[in-house]
């Protein structure tokens, strides 16, 4: 009997663009375990730590002002938490299992595991405004707002513990814009994608 390819699906995305329902689904198709910021549950009852207390610091840089690192040990807790999520996800790795994973610098921290997809999905603005303000129930002017922030946030997190850039195509297997063919139709591509890497 063969034995299984390992398949880590890894799934950057712009805020609104519908890459986390896009990730859940090729979790769905693959019959893979799904990671997202619930990792932070995973982590936290395996350490017995409080959860929401790791949850104020998820996807967060740390703030230098207040941060310094001593003899290799940093006191800043978004720092922390965010070594913590990347050791977690080697380990997974190393060990052989296959998952989908959103952010977390995975496409950074895995690179070099020749199971590892790599995927950054992005949205026309527009696309993405409509999908935040039906889903946040806020107005236009907010839903801009929204995604300017959380994009930043993200992008501030993923630049600081990594050298390439987020959602620079080069970092990436594929990227891909969802507002052309819609959450399912980006999903039915990304899939038959996926088939053809794994069936090599």
């Amino acid at each position: 009997m063969e034995e299984k390819k390992q398949l880590i699906i890894s799934v950057g995305r712009e805020f609104g663009s519908g890459g986390h329902e896009i990730a859940e689904e090729l979790a769905k198709r693959f019959h893979l375990p799904f990671y997202d910021y619930h990792l932070i549950g995973e982590i936290a009852a395996g350490k017995k730590i409080d959860v929401k207390t790791l949850e104020r610091f998820d996807e967060l840089p740390k703030i230098p002002f207040f941060s310094r690192t001593v003899k290799g040990y940093s006191n800043s807790p978004q720092e922390n938490i965010a070594n913590m999520q990347f050791e977690y996800l080697k380990k997974k790795a190393a060990a052989g299992e296959s998952f989908v994973i959103v952010g977390r610098c995975s496409e950074t921290i895995l690179k070099g595991n020749p199971g590892l997809i790599s995927i950054f999905v992005l949205g026309d603005i527009e696309a993405k405004v409509d999908r935040v303000t039906e889903r946040e129930h806020v107005s236009r002017i907010e839903a801009e707002e929204m995604i300017a922030r959380h994009d930043r946030k993200r992008k501030t997190y993923h630049n600081h513990y990594c050298r390439g850039k987020w959602g620079d195509s080069r970092n990436y297997d594929i990227s891909i814009n969802s507002s052309k063919l819609g959450t399912l139709g980006t999903v039915d591509m990304l899939e038959e994608y996926i088939r053809r890497r794994i069936g090599k």
